[in-house]
């Protein structure tokens, strides 16, 4: 059975990604397509409702993303927002002003119909956000003007009985407080769709669609300690049992207890068959000498692949494996264009025990869902917190958070600062706060200390909290002093190769989250 699903139209957008999660929120599944979807393909794919987003573009501009008409002769419901509300305006006959008319940021919406199907019973004036430069000046035939505002006549219109709508602003971000119940509105009531996408729902469908591509074959999964591979392993686990194996690199560059998560609290929760490659010296070998952090992420990169061939092979040895799960998202979908497949790994000439060319089918259990979704997933699944809500955290793990050689000491002072680090960050209530914290050792930096009475050249290490939805842009996080108090004294206390703690609060951009 087709899960009943909401086109979003991307415009170009910088949110379309994010009304399409909050479409989500509201318990109905959403996928994005390009503006350049004709109609007849949207149609083909049998959509419970269209949304077009929001977008740079002014409608008149010659290279401007054109909306067919014929999309309202199809009788699928459709939402337009900022630049798609100007474009279904036009499209059906009603006037946009391209006059100067401008409104950026946090505006006062005013209603005018309190009646009206998305705003009826919201406060008759309320802060929308707005970022448009063109103006709706005059509603369609059969529309109703729903909202203006103190600068623009038309800030919303409807249409309940042809099931059309649209708002000038942009209801999917947080500076409309009441946007989310507007979506909400338009879904479920003008729509008539049922809020019928849960995690139990996912987790069912998920399972069955594993079931039906794998049948009786035998799958195999990089597991690498994140949330994402995570709960990959676990959903093909719970579709075909033991004919699954993971795969763990140990590359001797995770966190302190990072491996222990894998080994035991997710076989623990799982049961799932799990093969542990220790590779650390290797590792530590390739990357000696080294301070480049390019040449660093691509001899890491070389080697995770080489030590992974080896375990497929011998995992190879005792059965055979026709199917590779990964743990692609779905913005990793819209951003490739692709995703789906056939994977190739190719024996490296000097790594013996795989043919030349060895192919998996993928299997691919999230590439439906956002990252949030996936930790709601893992947890509905039983995985430890611990793992669930775990930090996003470099490939190429603490390799590309020390500045400098990769040794094994100073991969030791990183770990007992890190560990340090988010003991205190739990400790006060504030990993739901921070996307990640990412701490880095200037190892080829010493400053002048005092402890103990006497000098010291130790390294400084740098704390990097940041919030962010989707890592695109970030924030530094304003973390309390009395945290920052204590993971400083602590750090300088038990850390004897640091004698200094700083802090970056650099946003993205300019800068990254990570440092190299």
């Amino acid at each position: 059975m087709q899960t009943p699903t909401v086109l979003v139209v991307d415009y170009g957008a910088q949110y379309a990604q994010l009304i399409a999660r909050r479409v989500r929120e509201a318990d109905v599944y959403s996928e994005i397509v390009p503006a350049s979807t004709p109609v007849a393909e949207i149609v083909a794919r049998e959509p419970v409702a269209v949304i077009l987003s929001g977008g740079p573009a002014s409608v008149y501009a010659e290279d401007a993303p054109a909306l067919d008409p014929a999309l309202f002769d199809t009788g699928i419901p459709v939402l337009g927002l900022c630049y798609g509300f100007q474009a279904m305006a036009r499209a059906l006959g009603g006037d946009v002003a391209h006059d100067g008319t401008r409104e950026y940021g946090r505006t006062e919406l005013s209603l005018t119909d309190t009646s009206g199907a998305l705003h009826g019973g919201l406060p008759s004036r309320h802060p929308v956000w707005m970022s448009h430069g063109d103006s709706v000046v005059r509603a369609p035939e059969g529309f109703t003007v729903t909202a203006s505002s103190d600068r623009v006549a038309v800030a919303a219109f409807e249409d309940t009985d042809r099931r059309l709508a649209g708002v000038q602003y942009h209801p999917e971000v947080g500076h409309s407080p009441h946007g989310q119940e507007v979506l909400r509105r338009f879904l479920h009531d003008v729509a008539g769709i049922a809020p019928a996408w849960t995690t139990a729902s996912i987790i069912d469908e998920t399972v069955d669609a594993i079931r039906a591509q794998v049948g009786d074959g035998r799958a195999i999964c990089g597991l690498s300690g994140g949330v994402d591979s995570a709960v990959a392993a676990a959903l093909v686990q719970r579709a075909i049992g033991d004919r699954l194996t993971c795969v763990f690199v140990d590359h001797g560059l995770l966190r302190a207890g990072e491996r222990e998560q894998v080994e035991k609290d997710f076989v623990a929760a799982t049961g799932a068959k799990l093969h542990t490659v220790d590779a650390e010296r290797r590792f530590l070998d390739a990357l000696a000498g080294v301070s480049d952090p390019e040449q660093k992420r691509k001899i890491i990169g070389r080697e995770f692949i080489r030590v992974f061939e080896v375990a497929t092979a011998d995992v190879l040895a005792e059965e055979t494996v026709d199917f590779l799960v990964q743990g692609t998202l779905y913005p990793d979908v819209v951003e490739s264009g692709g995703g789906s497949g056939t994977a190739t790994i190719k024996s490296h000439h000097n790594v013996g025990g795989l043919p030349d060319d060895v192919e998996f089918t993928l299997v691919e259990p999230l590439r439906a869902l956002f990252k949030d979704e996936v930790r709601t997933v893992g947890a509905e699944l039983g995985l430890p917190e611990v793992i669930v809500r775990r930090q996003p955290f470099p490939g190429p793990g603490l390799g590309i958070r020390i500045i400098g050689e990769v040794t094994a000491d100073r991969l030791e002072t990183l770990r007992a600062a890190d560990a340090i680090a988010r003991e205190e960050l739990t400790a006060s209530g504030l990993d739901g706060e921070i996307w990640q914290c990412p701490v880095v050792l200037l190892a080829d930096v010493r400053s002048v200390g005092v402890q103990g009475d006497g000098r010291t050249y130790g390294h400084p290490i740098v704390l990097r909290p940041v919030s962010s939805e989707d890592a695109m842009t970030a924030d530094w996080t304003r973390l309390p002093y009395d945290v920052l108090e204590r993971i400083s004294t602590r750090v300088t206390n038990e850390v004897a190769e640091v004698n200094r703690v700083v802090l970056d609060v650099t946003s993205k951009p300019p800068g990254t989250i990570e440092w190299e």
